[in-house]
């Protein structure tokens, strides 16, 4: 995982000045628990490569799996995802909460 944003953002430059489809993934509100504060970044290409966190574990799986939905189609999607207290520490959290990530193609 690159730390700055400025990797994140020239990678996905980079990306699309190779060719490559490109989505950005952008944490835009938190409640409760959250791993990553709003404004956290995660770029995906069309191969699946992707760099930076919006979270981890399974809720960033199924930020690239919809990335590649979102770079194939160009439209854009507001992402929700929480978890109850009872069932946070299953998934890795200390307790309960929830994300809103918003994911864009880059033109």
């Amino acid at each position: 995982m690159l730390e700055r944003d400025e990797d994140i953002l020239q990678a996905a430059e980079e990306w699309k000045k190779a060719g490559r489809g490109v989505a950005l993934a952008t944490v835009v509100e938190t409640w409760g628990s959250a791993p990553r504060p709003a404004g956290s970044n995660l770029v995906i290409n069309d191969e699946g490569t992707f760099l930076g966190s919006v979270s981890g574990g399974c809720v960033e799986g199924a930020v690239v799996t919809e990335a590649l939905d979102i770079i194939a189609s160009g439209q854009p999607k507001l992402l929700e995802f929480g978890v109850a207290d009872e069932t946070a520490f299953e998934v890795g959290l200390s307790c309960g909460g929830t994300i809103r990530v918003f994911v864009e193609k880059v033109a």
